[in-house]
């Protein structure tokens, strides 16, 4: 069945993320040895697409103190969406509103495939975690709007503060912060899928944010690198599932 692609999809950022074991040479100081020359060596495969090359300030952080943070940035050109990160045991590709899932796919597969062509020693690279992240967002207004009556009206998930705990004592029943998140083992692909309703910003205005992660680790992971796209149709397949599922009625007809 063709995939229904949404011309005002409520998307805010899609995140490929890819994580492989460090090694501890000292008690609590992790490191990939290969780091600076994986740096270079990523570049030179990606430039031809990701020409424009970002230090962050975070490169600045020693490398045996920086393990899993991000530190280096590859785009189109200034300011362009998709990219790539990478820092110390850690890769990623980004993509934003012009994310169409087969692309990203494309991508996602490349530059995961590149980590495993310039890799040194590719018999000690070892993927401990995958991750699939999408951050969506919907405009809402907290302080005359109840979040609690929006996301049992149109994303069919309730929760209920008890009544009586707001009854003569003064207390405000509309919440002025909100994080809600749940966590649950799934089978295709093995691993977590997590969901998160937050309070926050799209493009300065308030707004319900709500992410969809499939994550698989360790043993809950394929045999890599040869079973990638089957892990990550799987984790998109979940996430997609959830995504029309939970926005199906007003909201789906809203971001048509």
């Amino acid at each position: 069945m063709p995939r229904k692609v949404l011309k005002n999809k409520p998307l805010i950022e899609t995140i490929f993320e890819v994580k492989w074991q460090l090694i501890e040479r000292v008690e609590g100081i992790r490191i990939d040895p290969h780091y600076k020359i994986l740096i270079g060596s990523l570049y030179s495969k990606f430039k031809e697409e990701y020409p424009y090359h970002e230090m962050l300030p975070t490169a600045s952080i020693p490398d045996n103190m920086a393990d899993y943070i991000i530190q280096h940035r590859f785009r189109k050109g200034k300011n362009e969406w998709p990219l790539v990160q990478i820092g110390p045991g850690i890769l990623t590709v980004n993509d934003t509103e012009g994310y169409i899932w087969e692309d990203f796919e494309k991508k996602a597969m490349n530059a995961f495939k590149a980590l495993f062509d310039v890799y040194p020693e590719i018999e000690k690279l070892e993927i401990n975690s995958l991750l699939l992240r999408y951050i969506d967002a919907v405009e809402f207004n907290f302080e005359s709007d109840n979040i609690i009556d929006f996301m049992s009206r149109h994303m069919k998930t309730g929760i209920t503060a008890y009544p009586k705990l707001f009854e003569n004592t003064g207390v405000d029943s509309l919440p002025s912060s909100f994080d809600l998140r749940f966590s649950f083992p799934c089978k295709k692909p093995e691993g977590m899928i997590n969901l998160r309703f937050v309070r926050g910003k799209k493009e300065n205005t308030d707004a319900l944010i709500w992410e969809t992660m499939v994550q698989s680790t360790n043993e809950e992971l394929l045999p890599m690198p040869e079973r990638i796209g089957d892990w990550l149709n799987a984790a998109h397949d979940l996430t997609d599932d959830w995504f029309f599922k939970l926005i199906e009625g007003e909201l789906e007809r809203r971001f048509e």
